[in-house]
């Protein structure tokens, strides 16, 4: 590759995915490089909620639950992300908080073995996941054990026999790390446990195989790599052998055998619907559904190629910044689609890159993060914001 952005120019040209990032509502002149958080809109988007607002509820008032299919858009969108991340239909719900559903689905793999009495938590997941670990901990009376995922193998021979729930991150949230889920999860289960892995940075991301995998439960958001939109509700998988014993800790009308019965007590519903709760966020239901639509005709395998080799470029186009140093595992393997570099004062870097209309985040005090998805981010946005970063370090 060449370090110019005539050749960046080229590549983005005969890129085949290119078409993609029209169908993304991102300001001119602004370089979208923080989809790690917050996924730019998908042009179908606002369509999807203006036929929601007007015609389906404005329109159909409570028929909608059944005339536009409100019910069931739950599993309906749930098997849709079920594809991208490898999972067989019935086994994803969506709906509700990232941390709802991380409770739920904690607390519910600590009960599928209630004689285990260690849960095990990454100690460098994102904080909500620790402190939902710990509050499952206390409301179970578990012994938490929190450990950096290297040290997670050796954890798991000392506490063989006890492990219950084993609640991890697959792609590290500063770094851009990606675990061996089929590996952890297999080394999980021998020592007694149950997987959990929380899937926000990974979803749309990397290809995924929770199946193939024999993850026992996972969880992510939709507004990061999927741009579901800000505060787009979570999903919820649960391998099929365990939905006869899921035995979850907020429970609704929605997941009950016979919802309209009213009756008492909890009867929880067959399969996978069992994970509902109250009544979803049916709007934002919706933009989610429609934000799927490029990421799956372009394909996770394609994004992911395309993300890897802009990393390999921007890796490249970073090599001679004095100071700056790559945080993320160069081997592809080793990272997800975000790239993490260290460097002085990275807030006022993010804030000086900003001004310029190129949108990272940033980890106090020295991670600058930069998204590399494939979907929609190009060749020259990479070639011209390290030029900008040049000229801000400058």
């Amino acid at each position: 590759m060449e370090l110019t952005r005539e050749w960046a120019e080229r590549e983005a040209a005969a890129d085949p995915l290119a078409t993609f990032a029209k169908e993304f509502l991102i300001p001119e002149g602004t370089l979208a490089l923080n989809g790690n958080s917050l996924g730019p809109p998908a042009a179908g988007v606002p369509v999807a909620l203006e036929n929601a607002v007007r015609r389906q509820w404005g329109g159909h008032l409570i028929r909608g639950w059944w005339d536009d299919g409100w019910w069931d858009a739950p599993e309906r969108v749930g098997d849709r992300i079920g594809r991208l991340i490898g999972a067989g239909p019935g086994q994803v719900v969506v709906g509700e908080s990232t941390s709802v559903q991380l409770f739920n689905a904690v607390t519910a793999a600590a009960r599928l073995v209630p004689e285990h009495r260690v849960l095990v938590a990454d100690a460098g997941n994102f904080p909500t996941d620790r402190y939902l670990a710990a509050s499952v901990a206390r409301l179970l009376d578990l012994h938490l054990v929190e450990t950096p995922m290297d040290d997670l193998p050796g954890v798991l021979d000392r506490h063989a026999g006890e492990v219950g729930a084993v609640l991890c991150g697959a792609v590290d949230f500063r770094t851009g790390e990606l675990w061996d889920v089929a590996g952890l999860t297999a080394a999980i289960q021998r020592a007694g446990g149950v997987a959990v892995w929380d899937l926000s940075h990974a979803a749309g991301a990397v290809p995924l195989r929770v199946d193939d995998d024999a993850v026992d439960l996972a969880v992510g958001c939709g507004y990061k790599y999927l741009s579901g939109g800000p505060g787009a509700p979570a999903f919820l998988y649960a391998a099929r052998r365990h939905h006869g014993d899921l035995d979850l800790p907020i429970t609704g009308w929605h997941g009950h055998a016979d919802p309209f019965a009213m009756t008492d007590p909890f009867v929880p519903a067959a399969g996978i619907t069992r994970a509902r709760t109250g009544t979803p966020q049916i709007l934002s239901m919706l933009a989610l559904e429609a934000a799927l639509e490029p990421l799956e005709a372009a394909g996770v395998a394609a994004v992911r190629d395309k993300s890897i080799r802009l990393a390999e470029y921007l890796f490249a186009l970073v090599a001679d910044l004095d100071g700056v140093e790559v945080v993320t595992p160069r081997a592809p393997g080793r990272r997800g689609n975000h790239v993490t570099l260290r460097l002085p004062d990275a807030v006022a870097v993010a804030e000086a890159l900003l001004h310029r209309g190129v949108v990272v985040d940033e980890r106090p005090p020295d991670l600058l993060r930069i998204c590399l998805n494939g979907l929609y981010v190009s060749w020259t946005d990479v070639f011209d914001a390290v030029a900008h970063l040049r000229e801000v370090l400058r």
